[in-house]
């Protein structure tokens, strides 16, 4: 795979970036979060939150125009960072999560069980904050904050 381009989201990008959004998140969290929570997160749930977010919102495509990934970022905070499954491990990622530092990303917060996340996060040189529980979802979770020094 060539290196992916990366650039400001564009409302027709949203479906796109919604697809991706529900193959990466039923893939990334099906140990992690219960079935019904997965089947929520759909393309139409991910495509209303990213209408709302376009001005905060980064993806990676192919030399195609097919989009691979994504992230979204408010103030400083990485809320996502997602890549389409078939595209995972093919430097997308790694792309993107260094688009977003250098646009000034310093916090995240991960599922404290999504181990792949963590390790990859932990690769570009992101520490371990602290671990809490909080609300998702209905009910209490564990996750874990990171911070990029």
């Amino acid at each position: 795979m060539s290196t992916p381009t990366v650039r400001p989201a564009r409302a027709d990008d949203v479906a796109a970036l919604a697809a991706v959004a529900e193959a990466s998140y039923a893939s990334g969290f099906a140990g992690i979060l219960e079935p019904e929570v997965l089947a929520s997160r759909d393309a139409a749930t991910f495509a209303a939150r990213f209408a709302e977010s376009l001005d905060r919102l980064v993806l990676a495509e192919d030399g195609y125009g097919r989009a691979l990934g994504f992230a979204l970022v408010t103030a400083g905070h990485l809320d996502m960072l997602f890549v389409d499954p078939a595209a995972q491990a093919g430097g997308v990622g790694s792309r993107l999560l260094a688009h977003v530092e250098a646009q000034g990303a310093r916090t995240l917060e991960c599922f404290r069980d999504n181990t792949a996340a963590r390790r990859f996060y932990e690769r570009h040189g992101w520490r371990l904050e602290r671990s809490y529980e909080r609300e998702f979802a209905g009910r209490t979770r564990a996750f874990v904050a990171y911070a990029k020094p």
